[in-house]
Parts: structure tokens; sequence; C-alpha cells
């Protein structure tokens, strides 16, 4: 009986003993199993991505796929063949006019009177080339043959390759608009995403090629920031001289924000592709 009364103490100490490692042990870990895991702080949450939605184009001219084409010779020649031939209408357009002008300069010359439909041409011309009347006859005529004058083709496609980044920019694939003009009527084109607050400008937006070749052509000749431009062409026209595209560009320093090197990249661009002219 003390035996088995001895053996039963002996497995009770013996069971405490475990009873008090295992409290022990748990006593130890208990604080790190309620842990959370480490965080790494050098992941950074990725930036929301803004979508940008796809424009559908304002006109229903089909382009060529300038961005597609690898082959920079092929891209170029493409590009101008695509232009070109709008700014060879509108040239010869101009042309035409002015020609008359001279006709009717040349003849009130001769005799100092103009017929009925002299005095309409010139009434249309002025206003649309937003030349003044007040001054005589032979002063009204010489201020119109100033505005009354085409572009060199060189130098139009050079600053139509430069504006529209050769045909992919936006506002060349969305309004045809490859000169980047700018308009101020609500609704006139499209919105630049860079447009600083407070603005109300927009890039213009043209149906055709000829329309947009149009507004450039009369931007030039009309507008009072390239007088500079209109004096230099008169110039070469009264010495009789070719309207040589590279002396032409340094009228247009205010064209861009850029000045003097936009002209300078300009000029270049015409030396660079006159093979493709």
């Amino acid at each position: 009986m003390v035996d088995q009364t001895n053996r039963a103490l002996h497995y009770f100490k013996v069971a405490s003993c475990w009873l008090l490692i295992g409290f022990f042990i748990a006593a130890l870990i208990a604080p790190f199993t309620f842990m959370k895991p480490p965080v790494d702080t050098s992941i950074k949450k990725a930036p929301d991505v803004k979508i940008i939605p796809i424009e559908k184009p304002l006109h229903n001219v089909k382009l060529p796929k300038f961005s597609k084409i690898k082959d920079v010779k092929e891209k170029k020649r493409t590009f101008f063949a695509f232009i070109k031939p709008a700014v060879e209408k509108q040239n010869n357009k101009i042309l035409s006019q002015r020609n008359k002008l001279l006709a009717i300069k040349e003849r009130y010359l001769i005799d100092p009177k103009l017929t009925k439909a002299d005095k309409s041409f010139l009434a249309k011309l002025s206003l649309k080339y937003k030349s003044k009347t007040q001054f005589g006859v032979l002063a009204q005529i010489d201020k119109l043959l100033l505005k009354v004058d085409i572009v060199p083709i060189p130098l139009v496609l050079a600053q139509a390759a430069n504006e529209s980044a050769w045909g992919t920019s936006r506002f060349a694939r969305i309004g045809l608009n490859f000169f980047g003009m700018w308009c101020f009527e609500k609704g006139c084109g499209m919105v630049p995403r860079s447009r600083n607050e407070g603005a109300f400008h927009e890039v213009a937006a043209f149906s055709s090629v000829e329309e947009a070749i149009t507004k450039y052509l009369h931007n030039i000749n009309t507008n009072t920031a390239y007088s500079v431009f209109r004096t230099i062409r008169g110039q070469l026209r009264l010495q009789e001289l070719p309207l040589t595209p590279e002396i032409l560009a340094t009228g247009l320093l205010p064209y861009s924000e850029r000045g003097t090197d936009y002209v300078l990249e300009i000029t270049d661009m015409i030396r660079h592709n006159r093979n493709y002219f």
C-alpha cells in the first residue's frame, strides 16, 4: 500500500514538472503568437493610372498610318505626298488672284479708271485679306500685293512636318491640324490637354486637308504677327528674286515661342529634305 502511494506521488511530481515546463514555454512564445508579419516599406503603392479616352476623328479623311511606317525615307515620302497636292492647289488659287491684281494695276497705270468688275474684285479681296481701303487705288493694290502671294511649298511642308510630328500628333490625326493653329470659340476644335488654367483657346479642327492648308496660308498672309515675313517676300518680288524658303523662314520668328531656335530648325529641315520636295 505504501509502495503504491509512493508510486502515485512520483507520477504526480513528474506530471507537475512537465506541466510547469509547458506553462513556461507558453509564456515565452505568447508575446509573439499575436504579432503581425513585418511590413515591407520598400514596396510602394502603384500610382493611379489615368485612362485617356480614345478620341474619334473630327473628319472623314482617311489618313495614312504615319506612325506605323518605320522606314524614315518612306515616311517622309508618304507625308509630303499627302500634304503637297493641297498646297499646290491653294497656292495656284492665290497666284491667280495675284495675277489679276497685277493686271488691274497695269491697266490703271495706262488709264486711271476702274471697271465695275475691278472695283468689286478689289473690295472683296481687301475684305478677305483685311487690307484697308481708304488709300488711293495704286496704294490699295500694292498693299494687297504684299498679302496676296504664295508661301513656297518646301516651307509649308517643313512646317507641317515639324508642327505635326510627321502627321502623328493628336491634332493632326483628330483635327487635320498640321500647323498647330488655334481658335477661340468653344467647340471650334480640340482642347489641349496641357492648357493652362483660365485659358480658353482650342486647337482648330478642319474637315479636309485643303481647308487646313487654306487657313494656314490665310493666317500667314493676314496675321499682323507675320508682317515681317510679308515684307521680306515683297522685297524679293520687287527685286525679281526667287522666293527662297530659307530666307522667308526668318520672317516666322513669332510662329513659335522658341523663336530663333524654331526658325533654325525649320531651315535645317528644308535643307535636309530638299530631295523629297
